[in-house]
């Protein structure tokens, strides 16, 4: 039983598709890793959290005063704002004016 032509096209295209993305994928997790480690030997400390997702975190916090993980939802916030306050070198686009209007919680 042979495959037909289009059969065999739809099996290329649907391999080339999966290790293309794969591929890429973990191209560009490995040069953010390598970025990350970069940041980390010359100063020890990064950010953790992206703006967007800060202010999430922060959201969050105020939102739910009550939940048993507000302290470690805190500690957390409280350790981002630190190292933007501490380093030079950001992995996530922080402007200045954003790390100036942060504060702890």
């Amino acid at each position: 039983m042979a495959l037909t032509a289009e059969v065999l096209g739809m099996l290329a295209f649907t391999l080339l598709a999966f290790w293309g993305v794969a591929t890429w994928a973990l191209v560009r997790t490995l040069r953010q890793e390598d970025r990350k480690v970069e940041i980390l030997e010359q100063q020890e400390r990064m950010d953790t959290y992206s703006p967007k997702a800060l202010a999430e975190l922060r959201e969050w916090i105020e939102d739910h005063p009550d939940d048993p993980l507000v302290d470690e939802a805190r500690e957390q916030y409280n350790e981002c704002v630190d190292a933007l306050e501490r380093t030079d070198r950001h992995f996530y686009d922080w402007s200045d004016a954003e790390i100036q209007r942060l504060e702890r919680i």
